[in-house]
């Protein structure tokens, strides 16, 4: 199965890495991008076809906190996880205090992410029982 993504990234060039990479090494596909935290929260308000959202913390409009807020409200199956270069432990505490379901680093856990998107994959598809 192929799920579902949608990316909240202000930086084109980061953006545009991810989703290259993203595509072809996970069972994913982009179906929507945002660049500021409005952006995100209206296309989220408009559309309920996605399996994952992929949230930077730090946007040139807004925050991805406001975005992990308005998440807290997704259908069961549906996952946000935090993509951030900043690791602090008080933010990593703030993310899963507002329901993200995991908190990834950039420079070190896209592995870890393209994991995490598989055994999604995989719980969707009813292989794995429903990720945690």
């Amino acid at each position: 199965m192929v799920i579902n993504a949608f990316l909240v990234e202000d930086k084109p060039d980061i953006r545009n890495t991810l989703v290259e990479a993203m595509e072809e090494i996970a069972p994913l596909r982009f179906v929507g991008h945002a660049d500021s935290e409005t952006g995100a929260r209206l296309w989220l308000h408009d559309h309920e076809d996605w399996d994952l959202a992929i949230v930077d913390l730090f946007l040139a409009e807004g925050s991805g906190f406001g975005v992990l807020k308005d998440c807290q409200r997704r259908k069961p199956g549906q996952k946000v996880v935090v993509l951030t270069s900043h690791s602090q432990e008080n933010l990593l505490m703030r993310c899963r205090e507002l329901g993200a379901d995991e908190v990834f680093d950039k420079s070190q856990d896209v592995e870890k992410l393209v994991r995490f998107c598989q055994r999604h994959a995989d719980s969707l598809d009813g292989v794995l029982p429903p990720t945690q």
